[in-house]
């Protein structure tokens, strides 16, 4: 893909990799599912829906679980070479920073550069400067079609937005940068995200956002911005789905303007992170991109660690066993696990049974307790979260844990799957 961008008062030819219309992120956090992940594209296929598959896996993940970012991408050209796979592919380096991208530049086509924790940092008078004159002229009442209403734009204002900003989005170019001069152009392709704050953006300052990126030479194929509303980690939605819905169709008009407006690429598109499980949004998410002919992407990562234990729970014997054991650690180590993940879980503590009451559970019971299936009278979301966080005493249980994934690998797979194409794909374009 080559898009033209203009830079101050010259042109400058930038290429990328190209991302389909529609891509989900199916991060596996021990590699194993790799297989039962790409059947769902091959299922969505089947009814005509094209998604281009993103094996996405952090750094932070990576320490974690004790893996390397060169089991990622084994994982999944091993998947793709088995099914046969034809459509393209790509393995995500997750919110990466300059101090992390090094380890995934060998293995990775797509970076999730992560500028959150640089928004507010000051940037030089000078790019503030240069920032306000080149906007200058959107001065007054921005009119951006399909946007009622009305946004103005003044001086302070846009003094505003590059204080909050621009230092965040230099920083993602100075790491676009230096990703494109160890792998070329057209060897990846890029997401800015800046999800993981308190506030959403505002239509206004996304717009602004984009026009930052696209001074900086990054032709980014998708922007994770925050949307209002909490995004647990393997639960619902939490918010107001009116004010979601503006929201969305609001981003979706500020990028086909900003790629009209500052030359970006034409398949600019929205990236929802945290996007699984968000059942009740979904719906919505697909009438509008329907509606504005728009493309997305959406990250169900951590949902795959879940469909082990709800796999392993109903396969009985030693993965019950393993998965009741995994839930009494995550009990006993409560504090510790949660804390990385204040912002994106809310578990109500005195929901949680026992340990001892878990260990009379049948393996059917704790798959119904796990499984996100809002409506079934067993489905504890206070459970569900307490596990999603508790993968790394998985891990701590190192080749018994995935022995066990490998013995029930049809059992595992076809809930892996079956989350993915039913309880997502379909939600999403039904």
């Amino acid at each position: 893909m080559r898009t033209r961008i203009k830079i101050y008062s010259h042109i400058y030819t930038i290429t990328s990799m190209k991302l389909g219309k529609y891509s989900f992120g199916i991060g596996d956090r021990f590699a194993m599912q790799g297989e039962a992940q790409l059947r769902a594209m091959l299922l969505a296929k089947e009814y005509g829906i094209e998604i281009c598959p993103v094996w996405n896996k952090s750094n932070r993940e990576h320490k974690f679980i004790g893996s390397t970012p060169a089991i990622t991408r084994k994982a999944a050209d091993q998947a793709v070479a088995t099914l046969g796979w034809k459509g393209s592919y790509f393995v995500d380096a997750d919110h990466i920073n300059l101090t992390n991208v090094d380890a995934f530049l060998p293995y990775s086509n797509f970076f999730t550069i992560d500028v959150a924790d640089f928004i507010g940092q000051p940037p030089s008078d000078e790019s503030l400067t240069s920032f306000v004159e080149r906007n200058k002229k959107f001065l007054g009442n921005l009119q951006i079609p399909g946007i009622a209403d009305e946004l103005m734009v003044t001086h302070e204002l846009l003094e505003n937005v590059g204080q909050k900003f621009l230092g965040a989005i230099h920083n993602a170019g100075k790491i676009y940068r230096h990703i494109l001069a160890q792998k070329g152009a057209d060897a990846f392709a890029a997401e800015i995200s800046m999800d993981e704050v308190r506030d959403a953006q505002t239509p206004i300052e996304l717009f602004f956002i984009l026009s930052m990126i696209a001074s900086e030479g990054i032709p980014a194929s998708t922007i994770a911005p925050k949307f209002t509303g909490r995004f647990n980690k393997g639960v619902d939605y939490v918010g107001d789905l009116q004010l979601f819905e503006k929201e969305f169709e609001q981003d979706l008009m500020v990028i086909d303007y900003a790629v009209k407006i500052f030359g970006l690429p034409n398949t600019l598109k929205l990236s929802v992170h945290s996007g699984s499980d968000k059942f009740s949004i979904y719906p919505v998410m697909g009438r509008l991109i329907k509606k504005h002919n728009a493309g997305i992407h959406v990250k169900t990562a951590g949902t795959t660690w879940l469909e082990e234990t709800i796999g392993l729970s109903m396969a009985e014997g030693e993965g019950l066993a393993l998965v009741k054991r995994i839930y009494a650690g995550a009990l006993n180590h409560f504090d510790e696990l949660t804390a990385p993940y204040a912002t994106v879980i809310d578990i109500d503590k005195q929901a949680l049974p026992t340990a001892e009451t878990v260990n009379h559970w049948t393996g059917q019971q704790l798959a119904n307790a796990l499984r996100h299936i809002p409506d079934h009278r067993e489905y504890n979301p206070n459970m569900r979260q307490l596990v999603h966080v508790a993968f790394k005493l998985a891990a701590k249980e190192g080749q018994k844990y995935l022995d066990l994934l490998a013995a029930n690998k049809d059992i595992v797979g076809s809930q892996v799957t079956e989350n993915i194409f039913d309880r997502h794909i379909k939600r999403l374009f039904s």
